[in-house]
């Protein structure tokens, strides 16, 4: 049987969309040995994911690129049938060029995809929005076929049992982080919307580590009386297996909503500076999205949104109708 290797070194939100290109593959090769390359912290998204044998971490923070080179040289002892490569940057674009793999695949847009042996376009068109994951999928396709594969994580028996003790209540669960400043609905529209939210429900403040002094800051801004802080206190998976059980999740443009998506739960996803013609909705059965109603000439400003917002007033963000919001949350049971 073949043997693959999957690419995505970016942000937690792209791997969990790149988890469709293994999906596809499994399903067209059972049998086949799958690896995936992820940047280090990362890692935790692919466990237990029965399809891939080995999840292959690159360290970007210590040694980067020592531990590139060692990388390929692990990639060319592999001898890997294909190597598929999701990224549009230079260093995994080497990885795939000098992998030694039977076949190298990656998007035209990558610095060194005149040395793939297939370079496939990365499709943009406002007229005729694709999702990510169909533009990843453009990647197999000639070898595959062209029809919608969700993205998938896989949750554990034991991230169920870590998360049980939050879901004998009605809850919904908020993810008010992101890595870019005008991705994220101001602190003081999340502050309104929650304490407009029914008191019967927990509210569930989700993120990493890193977001523990935010979700803080907003939990001392709001008067609802459940509201609990989980940021940094579950993992990838289990805050996930929480997203699925939640009667709403409502996420920005970011990592969770890509593990709403993943799991199949509900979602409300709000974009601020970004848009859905980018191609990172939701693809929950049920999944709603927000945005402003204003014709802003500025926006989208960038693919991945930026620190401060260029124009110095953040309207995509403050211009959000919060009763807009507040109608996706469903009635208590």
């Amino acid at each position: 049987m073949p043997s693959f290797l999957v690419i995505q070194t970016a942000f937690i939100g792209d791997v969990v969309l790149s988890t469709a290109v293994v999906e596809k593959l499994h399903s067209f090769f059972p049998g086949a040995e799958i690896d995936f390359l992820v940047r280090k912290g990362n890692e935790g998204l692919l466990q237990n994911n029965p399809h891939i044998r080995e999840v292959l971490i690159w360290d970007k923070k210590q040694k980067k690129i020592p531990n590139l080179f060692a990388l390929l040289r692990k990639i060319r002892k592999s001898k890997y049938d294909k190597v598929i490569n999701l990224q549009r940057f230079f260093a995994t674009g080497m990885l795939t060029a000098f992998s030694g793999a039977g076949e190298t695949i990656g998007f035209d847009k990558n610095p060194l995809s005149i040395l793939f042996s297939r370079k496939v376009p990365h499709h943009f068109d406002p007229q005729n929005v694709r999702h990510e994951v169909q533009r990843n999928n453009d990647l197999i396709r000639h070898f595959t076929d062209d029809t919608f594969t969700r993205p998938a994580l896989y949750t554990s028996a034991e991230d169920e049992k870590s998360i049980s003790l939050y879901t004998g209540k009605p809850y919904i669960c908020i993810s008010p982080s992101s890595v870019w400043f005008t991705k994220k609905f101001p602190l003081e529209k999340w502050t309104d919307c929650i304490n407009r939210m029914p008191k019967g429900y927990t509210i569930y403040l989700l993120g990493g580590k890193d977001n523990v002094d935010e979700c803080t800051q907003l939990k001392n801004s709001v008067n609802h009386p459940h509201v609990d802080i989980l940021a940094g206190k579950l993992s990838f998976l289990q805050s996930a297996a929480l997203m699925r059980h939640a009667a709403m999740n409502y996420v920005n443009d970011s990592g969770p909503l890509h593990f709403a998506s993943a799991v199949n739960a509900p979602v409300t996803a709000i974009f601020c500076s970004t848009a859905p013609v980018l191609g990172y909705t939701p693809l929950s059965d049920t999944s709603f999205i927000v945005e402003t109603k204003e014709a802003l000439s500025c926006r989208p400003c960038g693919w991945h949104g930026h620190q401060a917002c260029p124009q110095k007033h953040f309207r995509c963000g403050y211009g959000i109708n919060n009763d807009d919001v507040l109608q996706t949350v469903p009635p208590l049971p």
